[in-house]
């Protein structure tokens, strides 16, 4: 019997929504094609200027939309990266002039499934060319983990910066999850330091497949982030890795009765005292 395929997407996005958008679609196709029932897009796929978030999440339904028609031809789930949207979840207005990056579950009918904003927000000081970031200063953060249910299994989500917050994995994992999703837009200088290994320490303390699908490449003068999509077993095995920056596409397979014997065998999630 063969096992469910997942497909993580690099891509290396810039200020025009529409080429972006005919990158992320062909490379929907493409994982489709390579039999996967869940692919994820990295973080800001659709635009990747700060500039531009508020500008375009207005046109989040339209952009849901055009997902859904895509699910719906490849008969896809597909984890949509990040959108900005200009309401919270309850459908309140998001004040002060900012909004929330969101990221959508999309089943093969084409219907939202899920939504989770990002809670944590990248607001540092780092020696690249871009030098700060205030994520804060555009985006309002989520309050609320989320886990969804679809054919590969239970899906925890996850964007960029969450990625190094353990506590949030640790309520994914108790509200069942089997797979963590973990779009991402890492700057080279942290991407070549931590990601794989944030990556693989989320998939190994919590026993669940871990999917990363990255932005690679120079997005502007200032900005290059670090690419190297990783699709990671509960064992820390990387399963598949792009080789670099390049867009693309990764595809493996989730083994869920290794998975359960992996957890039956060493309980970790049992044994916690704390």
């Amino acid at each position: 019997m063969s096992q469910p395929r997942l497909a993580a997407i690099q891509m290396c996005s810039g200020v025009d929504l529409e080429a972006n958008w005919a990158v992320a679609a062909s490379l929907l196709r493409e994982a489709a094609s390579a039999g996967a029932l869940l692919a994820v897009l990295p973080e800001n796929f659709a635009v990747f200027d700060a500039a531009q978030y508020r500008e375009v999440a207005p046109r989040l339904p339209e952009l849901l939309g055009r997902l859904g028609a895509l699910a719906r031809e490849l008969d896809l789930w597909i984890v949509a990266g990040t959108l900005p949207a200009a309401t919270r979840p309850d459908g309140t207005p998001v004040p002060d002039g900012r909004v929330r990056t969101t990221c959508h579950v999309i089943d093969s009918d084409g219907e939202v499934v899920a939504r989770y904003d990002k809670i944590h927000l990248f607001d540092v000081d780092i020696g690249d060319a871009q030098g700060s970031y205030r994520e804060s200063a555009t985006f309002e953060p989520g309050d609320q983990p989320v886990c969804v249910n679809t054919p590969v299994g239970r899906l925890g989500l996850s964007i960029c910066y969450d990625l190094r917050f353990p506590e949030l994995f640790r309520a994914l994992l108790d509200d069942g999850a089997e797979i963590i999703t973990v779009p991402a837009a890492f700057t080279a200088l942290t991407g070549e330091a931590h990601w794989q290994a944030l990556l693989r320490a989320r998939a190994i303390e919590n026993q669940v497949y871990v999917v990363g699908a990255a932005q690679g490449g120079r997005h502007t003068a200032t900005r290059v982030t670090w690419g190297h999509s990783q699709i990671i077993d509960p064992w820390g095995r990387v399963l598949a890795g792009s080789a670099g920056d390049r867009p693309g596409v990764i595809t493996a397979e989730r083994d869920a009765a290794e998975q359960d014997r992996l957890r039956r065998n060493m309980p970790v999630h049992r044994h916690r005292r704390l």
